[in-house]
């Protein structure tokens, strides 16, 4: 009986000496998702920060691009505007979509009375033309405020293009589109939209109308600069139809 009490105080005695490191190893051990977490710190990795890394150098190097651009005796666009329609012209850059570097702004959300639209040349820095434009008829009035890619339905189509080949058309001269946004504007080409001159889109109109005139969807501009635009900005030029719409920005893949 002696001898059967002793082992138990001896067990006893052991468990309270190997007790205490056994919870110190637990302890000590951090679990697998800290462990990756702190490996994602350290060699940045984590999918978020890169992501915000990124958006932080583009949105410092479109701002630095901004401020050395050459205006030509111009105003410019927005700078909001402007960084929107950098980071969609130099991922499809990227993608070797853009072989004239070219990148047009049209800013929808102004009024049509003023010159809403830029064209940039991205290799000298220099704004080359600006230039009134004209929404689509059941965009708005004064200010384009609704947009579809669906066919006949007469509204402009936010979001990224590349110009495709000039031809003439019962317009003219004009620029056929392809929109890059699928969902947007993908439809573009098939809707008819293009580039044209038209006699609605001037400044005699704005005067005996109180607003520019307005197009079947297409981003119309004035006959007397049309044909030297289409010849700038023909051929695979990159073209952002601009408006700070939360639902154009929740759908694109182009800007974020």
């Amino acid at each position: 009986m002696a001898l059967y009490n002793n082992n138990i105080t001896t067990r006893i005695t052991m468990i309270y000496r190997i007790l205490p490191l056994i919870l110190f190893c637990v302890l000590s051990v951090k679990p697998l998702y800290v462990l990756e977490n702190a490996k994602n710190e350290v060699t940045g990795t984590d999918p978020k920060l890169i992501a915000a890394n990124t958006k932080a150098a583009l949105i410092a190097e479109s701002k630095s691009f901004y401020n050395l651009i050459d205006t030509n005796g111009f105003t410019l666009p927005t700078l909001e505007s402007f960084i929107a329609g950098f980071e969609g012209y130099e991922t499809l850059k990227q993608q070797g979509k853009v072989t004239n570097e070219i990148l047009t702004i049209i800013d929808f959300s102004l009024s049509s009375t003023q010159e809403r639209m830029w064209i940039i040349d991205m290799k000298t820095q220099k704004v080359i033309l600006k230039s009134l434009v004209a929404h689509g008829k059941n965009s708005g009035l004064e200010y384009a405020t609704n947009f579809s890619n669906t066919n006949e339905s007469f509204k402009s189509s936010l979001g990224f293009y590349l110009s495709g080949e000039a031809y003439q058309g019962k317009h003219g001269l004009s620029l056929r589109l392809d929109g890059m946004e699928y969902g947007i504007n993908d439809k573009a080409r098939n809707r008819a939209v293009v580039i044209h001159g038209a006699d609605y889109v001037s400044k005699s109109f704005i005067k005996n109308n109180g607003r520019l005139g307005r197009s079947q969807g297409c981003p119309a501009v004035p006959y007397e600069i049309h044909q030297e635009l289409i010849q700038i900005i023909k051929d695979r030029s990159c073209i952002f139809i601009y408006h700070p719409s939360r639902a154009y920005v929740a759908k694109s893949k182009l800007v974020s």
